[in-house]
């Protein structure tokens, strides 16, 4: 499909000087990066039309987090075009490179304040409240976990330790009650955060939204400590307004065992390459967690008090 049907019905599609695909990530969306002819730069995401309904909840969705005034990709309209098969959404282009690139250029207490600032964000987008109407929790998330190990166990594909992992899982599975709920990104890491040339830290990519525990928002945190167990510390340590309570950290282990086995299967599509990356993950998650044995993860320095850190600054 070319762009020039693509952008049919997009209103002022005509002040799009420049329209550049975008091969990255790994939505099904069709991502354009635009320069207007007034100079401003923009993200388009355009899905099938079959997917109206759900685009229309995440533009709206984006516009309540918008409103909490944090810096990020900012909606700007959603709507039909392509003669009716397809819908899009038209968003600020954030400036600056990717999180994962430029945290190993900074200072660990560069990286720090930035992963501090990260669990500020992440505090904000969690006041956004689930609806009321949901299922509790623990049934939710056991009847996604039981899926998660059924799925696994069929795959084909094994990784040593995952009877540490299975076991785990199995004997914590309490740490589920009585969980509150709220609004979640859906995929809080390091690659879908931008910083800008003067240091802002922005947060893109906002099509896996859900609802549940804010809690389980840290099982991205892997990709974060394996970049910058800094940045990762800062984010935690930020958002529990120091260092966070135990429980916190068995139910990290719980969420980040879970997507250890989910990962192994979703991979499988993508090749082998993808499959390695998520094997080897899995190895590192036993050795941060001690086997499974020891709930505070390697990465997780506790000697770093925010107090402390900022002293430096």
């Amino acid at each position: 499909m070319d762009i020039d049907s693509i952008i049919t019905g997009i209103p002022n599609h005509e002040k799009f000087a420049k329209i550049e695909s975008i091969d990255k990530g790994w939505s099904n969306d069709k991502k354009y990066y635009i320069e207007t002819l007034d100079k401003h730069r923009l993200l388009l995401r355009v899905s099938e039309i079959s997917e109206y309904e759900i685009k229309k909840a995440e533009f709206e969705m984006m516009r309540r987090v918008d409103a909490l005034g944090i810096s990020m990709s900012r909606p700007l309209d959603f709507g039909v075009s392509n003669d009716g098969e397809s819908v899009y959404l038209l968003l600020m282009w954030c400036d600056g490179q990717d999180a994962e690139i430029i945290l190993p250029m900074l200072t660990e207490n560069e990286q720090y304040i930035l992963g501090k600032k990260s669990g500020e964000i992440l505090k904000k987008l969690h006041s956004l409240t689930a609806p009321k109407i949901l299922e509790n929790w623990d049934v939710r998330f056991n009847r996604k976990t039981d899926m998660k190990i059924k799925k696994y166990l069929e795959c084909g594909i094994r990784f040593n330790g995952d009877e540490k992992v299975l076991a785990y899982i199995q004997n914590n599975r309490s740490l589920l009650t009585d969980r509150t709920q709220c609004y979640q990104h859906g995929d809080y890491h390091v690659g879908n955060m931008i910083i800008s040339p003067d240091g802002t830290l922005s947060i893109i990519d906002f099509n896996r939204p859900d609802y549940g525990d804010p809690w389980e928002e840290f099982n991205r945190i892997v990709w974060s400590a394996s970049v910058s167990p800094y940045f990762a510390t800062g984010q935690i340590n930020s958002y529990f307004g120091g260092r966070p309570p135990i429980e916190f950290f068995k139910l990290l282990a719980f969420y980040i065992a879970s997507n250890t086995l989910s990962s192994i299967y979703w991979a499988i599509p993508f090749g082998q390459s993808d499959i390695d990356i998520m094997i080897k993950q899995s190895q590192d998650v036993l050795r941060w967690f001690n086997n499974m044995n020891t709930p505070m993860p390697t990465w997780y320095l506790e000697e770093l008090s925010i107090e402390h850190i900022d002293r430096d600054v």
